[in-house]
């Protein structure tokens, strides 16, 4: 059963999310719907998909101290490279 439900949101992001919306052939309301249900879905895919070995790869610590600055390292690197 539809039921009718009242948003208050800023006029920008109505804007956008209509022009969203109307470039996936959908009304928004049904845009809004689809997106609570799979926020509030028990089977939700986000807890279901298992996080491949190469993605936890990615976030593994890799022993850089946390005041590491990247940024002077790598100007430090092109700095060498380019004399």
């Amino acid at each position: 059963m539809d039921t009718k439900l009242t948003l208050k949101l800023d006029q920008e992001i109505i804007e956008r999310a209509k022009q969203y919306a109307s470039n996936k052939k959908l009304s928004l309301s049904r845009l809004i719907e689809n997106y609570l249900n799979s926020l509030t879905s028990e089977n939700s895919a986000v807890n279901e998909l298992p996080i491949s070995p190469f993605v936890k790869s990615l976030s593994s610590p890799t022993g850089l101290p946390n005041d590491f600055d990247y940024r002077k390292e790598r100007g430090d690197y092109l700095e060498q490279k380019y004399r």
